[in-house]
């Protein structure tokens, strides 16, 4: 035996030469790829894989304990969100397993959500026999063509020979790069084939990993670090923008050395929360159209503007040309080139992989004996946040929403995870908590989907057993996903799902006071006869609570966030409360509202935008 042969034996899988079906394929390259979790709800065509993965889990369960549950949500969707929840949470792969038909378009939602938010996961579709494929066939539909404009990536396997190494190239293309979801519809007939599995291999997908391998080969070079460094020397007002890319590239580490050793302030967007601790007295926290006043006020400020793994969404820089129009250089950093200068020309940028790239940029600060005197800057950052910081009316006699959010914040210290369905609550729970690392803060940003909160906050339960997970949600919103109550207490998960109910879509009511003569169209759900406490106790939650009274937020939210099991309470909020700052579509932060209790340092300014702008 040669040596090259008995290296690549030493390496063989342990099963390769072993007859498989294309089940049992499907689900050891499960194994292999370290999946521990699977979401999904069962169906004809993806039968013969549901049972694979139940002879796999008798056979392979260690003190009754299975190694890879089948985790069966209320419907598909919820799937599709829990797997995001499991990914967001643990920076892992999750994974989807559904049939053909409604099961697979139950999905089409998830999927875009993850493409919109770069979270990575596998959806595993039973399709028609092959030969029933374009007949309308039971439960068929054309997964390649509606999934196709929403994933990364769709794979339909034709070929049986290639099942094995089809998967093992899904997980390769969710993971990698700018992460995503990836499709993988599978045939019945496919699934009962029989063959031998090899134990490695992958589909040639030359471009992709010639693109991959550039990526990962680009450094930055001494020249380039040198030039950022000669930026940073000539500014005097620096200000990181770091966005979700940070914490999907795992560079919140780096990011933070860069901020921390350089004394570069930095605002987060909705995404990127927690890529600074939100409680260091460099982070500014949110910026944005409902991002904190300072931290808007400090762009708009700012003479250098580093955005990190951050695109200039219009949620962002609803006025690219008047987003840091003081700013004389902006730097970008992403991984995905088609990125950079797409809505904010760059005058410097970098594609590649952040953590590498801001790593090199640190080490390079360093070996240089880098110094920079940013104390007024700092002293700036210090008197916005003091003098422009949220607030609300503390006196009223209703509750508030920011107040039971501050209440939670102050028993939770920035280490719970929190989940957030869309709207108003999303935005209250983003200014208000703290997110001491990465990983934490789990929403809907770029697709804005209701009823990703509790499936979401299943998932991150299940990827952090170790962490408290809460889902702050909206009384609109959970409807959406309301039967994963259910899942919840099935699987005796100690989520916290709180319900700040102020009877409406709030924040399409906020819209319809501020630009519609407040005529609630379709939106005031006062009517409403869902008596949340009860369907909670009816889906299994011992603890299920109605809080009205405001005297007892501290006590109750408390009691709430300690009991060991499924915990739902709803809260009774005032229903005009508002979301504070906003800056209107089409507008610029100098054109933010504040409301009643936030100063405000453009009182004279203030516009409200058309009401035909708004989207």
């Amino acid at each position: 035996m040669t040596t090259s042969t008995a290296l690549r034996d030493s390496r063989a899988h342990p099963l390769a030469g072993q007859v498989m079906s294309g089940a049992e394929m499907i689900v050891q390259v499960l194994a292999d790829e370290g999946i521990d979790t699977i979401f999904g709800y069962s169906g004809g065509a993806i039968l013969p894989t549901y049972d694979a993965v139940f002879r796999y889990n008798k056979d392979h369960a260690v003190d009754g304990v299975e190694p890879m549950p089948l985790i069966v949500p209320a419907n598909e969707q919820g799937a599709g969100f829990m797997a995001a929840g499991y990914a967001r949470a643990s920076g892992k792969v999750g994974c989807v397993l559904v049939t053909s038909g409604p099961g697979a378009t139950n999905c089409v939602t998830p999927v875009r959500d993850c493409m919109a938010d770069s979270v990575p996961i596998v959806v595993i579709c039973g399709q028609v026999p092959t030969a029933a494929i374009g007949t309308d066939a039971f439960q068929e539909a054309p997964v390649t063509a509606v999934m196709g404009p929403v994933a990364k990536h769709v794979f339909l396997v034709t070929k049986p020979e290639q099942l094995e190494a089809t998967m093992r190239t899904a997980f390769e293309i969710a993971r990698t790069g700018r992460p995503g979801p990836v499709v993988v519809d599978v045939p019945k007939d496919v699934q009962n084939w029989t063959g031998p599995f090899h134990g490695q291999g992958s589909l040639p997908i030359p471009g992709y990993r010639r693109r991959l391998d550039a990526l990962r080969a680009r450094k930055l070079s001494h020249d380039r670090c040198r030039e950022f460094f000669d930026m940073l020397g000539e500014s005097r007002r620096p200000l990181i923008y770091a966005g979700g890319g940070v914490v999907n590239a795992n560079a919140s580490e780096p990011l933070r050395r860069l901020a921390n050793d350089f004394g570069i302030p930095g605002v987060t967007t909705l995404m990127g929360l927690g890529s600074f601790d939100t409680t260091a007295p460099l982070c500014l926290h949110m910026l944005g159209m409902h991002g904190t006043a300072f931290a808007n006020y400090a762009v708009d400020d700012c003479d250098l503007l580093i955005a990190v793994g951050a695109r200039f969404d219009d949620r962002v820089a609803g006025v690219p040309a008047k987003f840091a129009a003081r700013a004389r250089r902006v730097v970008h950093f992403d991984i995905d080139p088609s990125e950079i200068h797409k809505v904010k020309p760059a005058d410097w940028h970098y594609t590649g992989m952040l953590g590498e790239a801001l790593g090199d940029l640190v080490a390079y600060g360093h070996s240089i004996g880098f110094r920079a005197d940013f104390s007024d800057w700092h002293a700036e950052v210090a008197a916005l946040k003091r003098d422009y910081a949220l607030d609300y009316d503390r006196e009223s006699s209703l509750i508030q929403p920011y107040y039971v959010m501050e209440v939670m914040n102050r028993i939770t210290r920035g280490n719970a995870i929190i989940s957030t369905g869309v709207g108003q609550h999303q935005m209250w729970a983003a200014q208000y908590c703290d997110f001491s690392e990465p990983r934490l803060w789990l929403t809907s940003g770029s697709m804005g989907t209701m009823g990703f909160g509790l499936p979401a906050a299943i998932g991150a339960q299940f990827a952090r057993p170790d962490k408290l997970v809460i889902d702050v949600d909206g009384d609109a919103s959970i409807r959406m996903n309301l039967g994963e109550f259910e899942t919840a207490a099935s699987y005796d998960l100690p989520v916290k799902v709180m319900v700040l109910n102020n009877f409406g879509d709030g924040m399409v009511m906020q819209w319809q006071r501020l630009f519609f003569k407040g005529r609630l169209s379709a939106s005031d759900k006062s009517l409403r006869k869902k008596n949340f406490v009860l369907a909670a106790q009816a889906d299994g939650f011992e603890y299920s609570k109605r809080l009205d009274r405001k005297e007892d937020v501290p006590r109750v939210v408390k009691e709430f966030l300690e009991f060991p099991g499924p915990a739902f309470l709803e809260v009774v909020i005032d229903p005009e409360a508002h979301v504070y700052p906003m800056v209107g579509p089409g507008l610029s932060y100098q054109d933010m509202v504040t409301g009643d209790h936030i100063p405000n340092r453009y009182e004279d300014r203030g516009a409200e935008p058309d009401p035909s702008d708004l989207f």
